[in-house]
């Protein structure tokens, strides 16, 4: 286990409301950037905080505003969409750095920076869109971080999903729950999973997945997920292991039967070399 890694599993081993979300997300982007260090980002973080005056507003309504346009439009965060993509988007560092993010990034710059001015900010996971709701007295303000921070009624939000999904649906009340820390990070570590999946960056994510196991360990598709990984980077024994270990916990599984088939496969190719 690297360093980086072993510093985001002690940030995982707290209990939820502990977990420094900043320090462990820029953690998650010691995968695209091995030899960063948090501390500079933590520090861009404060003088966010500082810069943008919200602190001397006289409540929370004004100074959540004053956050909204010193971030959106006197420093220029915005949604990345010309590369959407591209995984600096989903490195906390590469976006306070850039500029330019997607969803669940921008609205952890606007979690980070609120907690730092005094405001209570949270995650809202709705379906293919990240928001956050603000606590103000007693009401919860939802805004849109990649969209310039626009205030958001909830049909604004159907037509966001509808955008983000392709189709219309229905939006409960369970949807715009907050998310927990560790639920926030899972979802940053997928963006990143689905990214370098698709650029074939093997050893990327096999460092993804081994950070999805650290944040659930009770996660038997990262253990399927890390096996075939493993496989193709010519970690036999490792991948095979992962393997028997997922079909022994999921033995009924739909792909159970195409995984063993794989498996018998891997296993004669290896014999053959020997």
């Amino acid at each position: 286990m690297d360093a980086a890694l072993r510093a985001f599993a002690r940030e995982m081993a707290a209990p939820d409301p502990e977990i420094d979300l900043a320090r462990a997300a820029l953690l998650i982007a010691a995968v695209e950037h091995p030899s960063f260090r948090p501390e500079e980002s933590l520090h861009a973080l404060e003088d966010l905080a500082a810069m943008s005056g919200a602190k001397r507003a006289d409540d929370e309504l004004h100074r959540l505003h004053r956050l909204r346009e010193f971030l959106f439009e006197e420093e220029g965060f915005r949604g990345n969409d010309a590369d959407y993509y591209d995984p600096r988007n989903s490195c906390l560092n590469d976006v306070l750095a850039r500029r330019l993010g997607i969803p669940i990034t921008l609205s952890l710059v606007l979690i980070e920076v609120g907690r730092r001015v005094g405001l209570e900010i949270a995650g809202i996971g709705l379906p293919g869109h990240f928001i956050v709701g603000a606590r103000v007295g007693g009401d919860k303000i939802l805004l849109d971080p990649f969209h310039g921070g626009a205030m958001l009624t909830r049909d604004a939000c159907v037509d966001l999903v509808a955008q983000a999904v392709g189709r219309r649906m229905a939006l409960r009340a369970e949807h715009f729950a907050p998310v927990t820390r560790r639920q926030l990070l899972i979802r940053m570590l997928n963006n990143l999973k689905a990214n370098y999946s698709k650029r074939q960056e093997w050893p990327k994510l096999l460092a993804v997945i081994e950070r999805l196991l650290v944040a659930d360990d009770t996660s038997a598709a990262e253990v399927r997920d890390r096996g075939t990984v493993r496989i193709t980077l010519g970690d036999y024994a490792g991948g095979l292991a992962d393997w028997e270990r997922y079909l022994t916990r999921c033995p009924e599984a739909p792909d159970a039967e195409a995984l063993r088939g794989q498996l018998r496969r891997v296993r004669l190719t290896l014999a053959s070399l020997n």
